[in-house]
């Protein structure tokens, strides 16, 4: 039998703030995103300023919609007597869950002023059919 000591009781309480960090901090770094639907289509929005379309891969994969992509931004200015350089990179990925009732394979997106709008259409609804039913002898 191991005994607690004062230092081993420490130790985990210490570490607990830590212990989820790394999801912490991707969630924090990912982009910006607000959901919306309607009776006909789900849409999401994402923040992506400075990606371009080519640094942008969407995925839809049992039952989720996945958004990938890589920011290269750069910038530079000079005078006479001073120099600024600044570069921004860096990768990001969201996934969001579809409802049972988005249709996997209707989703489209766009880029326009920085914005990456999802597109997910509903499924109709299945309209239901009477049938007769046999009944047979018991």
């Amino acid at each position: 039998m191991v005994e607690k000591t004062p230092a081993a009781s420490f130790w985990p309480s210490f570490y607990e703030p830590f212990r989820n960090f790394g999801t912490r901090l991707s969630e924090w770094l990912a982009p910006a995103s607000e959901a919306s639907s309607d009776g006909k289509a789900y849409r999401i929005a994402i923040e992506l300023p400075g990606v371009e379309e080519k640094d942008i891969e969407v995925t839809v994969d049992d039952g989720m919609v996945t958004v990938k992509g890589e920011k290269r931004e750069s910038r530079e200015e000079k005078s006479e007597t001073w120099y600024f350089s600044e570069r921004q990179y860096g990768s990001f990925t969201r996934s969001f869950r579809l409802p049972a009732d988005a249709d996997q394979g209707a989703v489209s997106a766009g880029l326009r002023d920085g914005v990456l709008t999802l597109t997910v259409a509903r499924a109709a609804p299945e309209a239901a059919r009477a049938r007769k039913v046999p009944v047979a002898k018991g």
